[in-house]
């Protein structure tokens, strides 16, 4: 079980090294933990400073392209890496390293295949009173919209499995946390959440820029993830708004027509031109927001079917990667002159240079004729993987 911690990273020299002094060393049911930094073009020493700290892998964005392009950035290169879970922490030390034992339990016990931490943001003791409210009424909205039951939604203390991150695919700029969630939704991947505290705040978010701010780009990250995978809803919901006022309006023409007009057309239609047309105008709208909505669904349905193609194309390069490594270690061993059958994957005898064939039952040469064993040839050779900087 191999396990990498990705932190992405923009300014955070002073930061990063309190984000790795609290990283675990080892956890069990772990059999590797690594450490990969995105560094999203910062312009101080973050990439020289998580050098030093002994970071496992560095990855680095040439210019400052945003936290969500760093996130999947992030997300590809820990699958590269051949990570089998991946947690994602902030480079401010917002959240505790310690507890990521924590939350990669429940994947670890087979639970869940996301897993959220949960702030408690009514305890958080700098939050003000409007942020609390916003981040609570925030994170109901993404569980109506995603149907998980995620309490945090804007927590980016999160970890997921191989499975789960190869099936999301972050297209937002401005943040992954809410996105992901109503991805995993749809997707059917489940989601759970679990306690966590905070640490102390040491600089101001780069993120919110304002309340307002928030509000409004947040809005249209969950109307757009939203509309994307139920366009029909969407649609039928603002068409049928619109085809109920022109429902009303025509019952007002219908009742003005009988008991005001006593059934005269031409007096009913000139005398309220105005209702006429709105009424008339909102039937037509509603009726053509539902077509593009029955459009919007087949297109849907197309990009499903892209989704779950990119979603195989993901795990064969993954596997021809995999199938490379261990070619290339193959082909180490024997250069080197020693391989010997348990090195090998099952069914493909070893084959020594000059002909020589390794088997079961000795060493033994092309005419079949045994060939002395060297010494020490039962011990097989031990050949180190080193990580690699991006």
């Amino acid at each position: 079980m191999k396990v990498i911690v990705q932190i992405p990273c923009y300014n955070e020299e002073q930061t990063l090294p309190l984000v790795m002094r609290d990283m675990p060393r080892s956890i069990p049911g772990v059999d590797v933990l690594e450490t990969l930094v995105i560094d999203d073009g910062s312009s101080d020493r973050t990439v020289d400073v998580a050098r030093e700290l002994g970071v496992n892998h560095v990855v680095s964005h040439h210019g400052n392209k945003g936290l969500a392009a760093a996130f999947q950035t992030g997300i590809d290169a820990c699958l590269r890496l051949g990570a089998d879970i991946i947690v994602n922490t902030d480079g401010d030390n917002q959240y505790p390293q310690a507890m990521i034992p924590a939350l990669i339990g429940p994947i670890l016990r087979g639970e869940a295949d996301m897993v959220v931490g949960d702030r408690q943001v009514r305890q958080i003791e700098h939050f003000s009173p409007v942020k609390k409210v916003l981040q609570v009424m925030g994170s109901w909205v993404v569980r109506q919209a995603s149907g998980t039951a995620v309490l945090d939604a804007p927590s980016g203390f999160r970890a997921m499995s191989r499975e789960a991150a190869l099936r999301l695919n972050v297209i937002t700029k401005y943040t992954y946390t809410l996105e992901t969630i109503v991805q995993a939704g749809k997707k059917n991947i489940n989601v759970v959440s679990v306690p966590i505290t905070t640490n102390r705040v040491t600089r101001p978010s780069r993120l919110i820029r304002g309340v307002f701010d928030y509000i409004k780009k947040s809005t249209a990250t969950i109307v757009r993830i939203y509309a994307l995978y139920e366009p029909l809803k969407v649609f039928f919901y603002l068409g049928g708004l619109l085809i109920l006022l022109g429902v009303l309006g025509w019952a007002r023409i219908l009742w003005m027509w009988y008991f005001e007009e006593h059934m005269n057309f031409r007096a009913t239609f000139s005398g309220h031109l105005p209702s006429v047309i709105f009424a008339v105008l909102a039937l037509v709208i509603g009726f053509q927001i539902w077509l593009i909505g029955l459009l919007a669904d087949l297109i849907a349905s197309s990009r499903r079917l892209t989704e779950d193609t990119l979603y195989r194309v993901k795990r064969m390069e993954l596997e021809m990667s995999d199938l490379q490594s261990r070619g290339q270690m193959i082909v180490e061993r024997l250069d080197s002159g020693i391989l010997g059958e348990v090195q090998l994957p099952d069914g493909i005898p070893a084959v020594a240079p000059s002909g020589v064939v390794e088997s079961g039952v000795g060493t033994t040469n092309s005419n079949g004729h045994a060939l002395p064993q060297p010494a020490g040839s039962d011990e097989p050779e031990h050949v180190g993987t080193g990580s690699v900087e991006r």
